[in-house]
């Protein structure tokens, strides 16, 4: 499955679709403005809420946290450094752990979990300015967690590029 993003996305109080290949509307992307921390819900094209993630206020490290429900789902927290490459550890409330890597502020990078690739994030399929497309690998996947993942470590990159 892939999914088209608009790169304007993440600014924290606009509303945003998620489209598949052909233009059609799957997810709204709505950033809650007016929030102590950045925070967005993914919901369907009937307006639920299927996840919602927000930075941590108290941690040491800037972590995301991802809630289905009320309930946490999953913690996103940057893991390593290198020069050119980022990597972000998801872990997950039931112990798994997925890894993503790749050049998170060029939006290219793969989300992995125990070396099988999930879903892929890339600039290079697209000839739309400001788009990047998140291409689904698994049929079997949480594919509202893996948008949410995309997101997460993209606002934590651009947050820390912009400390920095």
């Amino acid at each position: 499955m892939r999914l088209l993003v608009r790169e304007r996305l993440f600014a924290v109080g606009d509303d945003y679709w998620i489209e598949d290949a052909d233009g059609r509307k799957l997810f709204l992307v709505d950033g809650k403005a007016m929030r102590l921390r950045d925070t967005f819900e993914l919901k369907d094209t009937d307006g639920r809420v299927l996840v919602d993630f927000h930075r941590k206020l108290v941690s040491l490290r800037d972590t995301m946290v991802i809630e289905r429900g009320g309930e946490a789902l999953a913690q996103i927290k940057r893991k390593r450094l290198s020069l050119l490459r980022n990597h972000y550890r998801v872990s997950l409330v039931e112990g798994t752990e997925l890894d993503v890597s790749g050049r998170i502020l060029d939006r290219e990078f793969a989300v992995e979990y125990d070396g099988e690739l999930l879903a892929q994030v890339s600039r290079r399929w697209l000839t739309v300015r400001d788009t990047y497309g998140v291409d689904i690998i698994r049929e079997d996947a949480d594919v509202p967690l893996l948008i949410a993942v995309a997101v997460c470590v993209i606002v934590l990159a651009d947050k820390e590029r912009d400390e920095g």
